[in-house]
């Protein structure tokens, strides 16, 4: 599986992950929010240029009220900068395959990696749209922000984590 930047020249009408927000987006708003600058969107494709996965990426911050307690200590401003994973979907065709995986896995290395060399995010947040993705993000370590229906990892996290599932460790 290989993830490559999104272009509007990719077949995307027949996208179906069975959720209509998901589906529209990638059909409908994808071409216009990258073109805008609103948002980075990377795609799968299959063998006859069909988009079968995708996931958005952008800038967001949070306000401080709504951070986890250790963040609240250490970060002085107002707002939380975070990175947000803003849509992540998988084709019905590819289901069981480990592509939700593959681009959740790819996503969180490609936010870690701009927030220790580009812009600087303590976390990644994404907005469940339903109670399956609620359960799907916390298997991998998110965890709610109390009020706000988000789910929040740290970019510590993340890296400890995927260090862990690299095999690699400090000690």
């Amino acid at each position: 599986m290989q993830t490559v930047s999104y272009n509007r020249k990719y077949n995307r009408k027949n996208f179906s992950c069975g959720k209509p927000p998901l589906d529209n987006y990638i059909l409908k708003n994808a071409t216009k929010d990258v073109k805008a600058g609103a948002c980075t969107c990377f795609v799968i494709l299959n063998g006859q240029e069909e988009v079968v996965a995708y996931y958005t990426l952008s800038t967001e911050s949070i306000p401080k009220e709504d951070a986890p307690s250790e963040f609240k200590k250490t970060i002085k401003y107002e707002s939380i900068p975070v990175i947000l994973l803003g849509r992540l979907a998988r084709d019905n065709s590819v289901k069981g395959q480990g592509y939700g995986r593959f681009m959740l896995i790819e996503a969180l290395k490609r936010s870690v990696s701009v927030a220790k060399e580009h812009i600087g995010a303590v976390a990644v947040i994404v907005d469940p749209i339903d109670e399956e993705a609620i359960s799907y993000y916390s298997k991998y370590g998110f965890t709610m922000l109390p009020d706000s229906g988000r789910m929040f990892m740290s970019i510590k996290k993340i890296e400890e984590a995927l260090n862990l599932a690299d095999g690699k460790s400090d000690t």
